[in-house]
């Protein structure tokens, strides 16, 4: 079920500038959750190992192998098309794994062959409830070295109904400087990759497994001090925002 590396190129490229509509700053915050991987691995010894939660097409993974060389990188989601996006498109930045997160087995899948120096995510983990956050924020503690760091990149909103509306406000005024949301939506672009026959076959495994996964959302979204509170109670010592823009913000968690 291979793709051609022209088509895989395509995809992404689009990816790429459809996900701008949604990342407020997204290029920089990518940079600010590389800033704090090569932080906290610098010096080490061993060649540091990076777990990428919910890769997608492997826009997160591949800025990480370009500027970590040296780290081992394992990206995993539970979406087989934008995984064989990933696998064609960046080939050598990561070992992809197809596991859904959180569920039972999912960290078994991941093939771990000793703790993790930094997990890192981006605009990935959003949709899971509560309760999942929170084991799956547990299931890091324990695979985490001491020291070793989780580093969540996403739209957090803050609790107060109205300063949440003026973060909101800030972002979507920023996006529209950066003509940002003159790029195709999520919608389109999964519109549009209905229509490549070469994706066919992935675009109908993907509607199997997880056939309520075409839109943005799924959960109800938690605000930043639910992570914050969730990441604490799995046993993180130091937790706090490194970056913010509006409301997307860079929230490190340090086993």
């Amino acid at each position: 079920m291979g793709l051609s590396l022209a088509t895989a190129e395509k995809w992404v490229e689009r990816w790429e500038l459809q996900q701008q509509r949604y990342a407020v700053d997204r290029e920089d915050r990518f940079t600010v959750i590389a800033d704090v991987v090569e932080h906290i691995t610098a010096g080490r010894t061993d060649r540091p190992l990076i777990l990428d939660l919910g890769c997608g097409p492997g826009s997160l993974a591949a800025r990480l192998a370009r500027r970590l060389p040296d780290a081992d990188m394992v990206a995993v989601d539970r979406d087989p098309l934008l995984l064989e996006l990933a696998r064609t498109h960046h080939a050598d930045a990561a070992r992809y794994v197809e596991a859904v997160i959180g569920e039972d087995g999912w960290t078994q899948a991941l093939g771990l062959d000793r703790p993790l120096d930094a997990a890192v995510s981006t605009t990935a983990l959003h949709y899971l409830s509560a309760d999942a956050l929170h084991r799956v924020y547990g299931h890091l503690a324990v695979l985490l070295r001491t020291g070793g760091v989780l580093v969540n990149g996403d739209h957090l909103p803050q609790d107060d109904a109205v300063l949440a509306e003026v973060a909101g406000c800030v972002g979507r005024r920023r996006a529209e400087r950066q003509r940002a949301l003159a790029h195709e939506d999520w919608g389109s672009w999964w519109a549009a990759v209905g229509e490549d026959p070469e994706l066919a076959d992935l675009l109908a495994e993907r509607r199997s497994r997880q056939p309520s996964t075409g839109t943005v959302g799924g959960a109800a979204r938690l605000a930043l001090s639910d992570h914050v509170r969730l990441m604490r109670r799995a046993g993180f010592e130091r937790v706090g925002v490194v970056w913010q823009y509006g409301d997307s913000h860079v929230v490190v968690a340090i086993r």
